[in-house]
């Protein structure tokens, strides 16, 4: 492989703002912003602001919206009984 052609591909930790969860996995991305991890180690950290910790999802919060067919959709939408 050629020198200097990939990204520096290393360890981060990403934090969800919304509930606070942290996970350390490898990733591209960098950061000015570091964080001590749990095994002592002080990591690059990037914020995003929605994870699997508070995707709705994968919370089980998610509405399902189809109540019936496009039919029934368009009938609703004009009045049409």
């Amino acid at each position: 492989m050629k020198e200097g052609l990939h990204p520096n591909y290393r360890k981060v930790v990403f934090l969800d703002t919304s509930s606070e969860f942290k996970f350390l996995t490898g990733s591209t991305l960098s950061s000015e912003e570091t964080i001590e991890w749990e095994d002592g180690n002080t990591y690059p950290l990037i914020r995003v602001e929605i994870s699997s910790a508070s995707h709705p999802f994968y919370t089980g919060k998610q509405k399902a919206d189809k109540a019936g067919g496009r039919v029934d959709r368009f009938k609703k939408k004009y009045n049409i009984k």
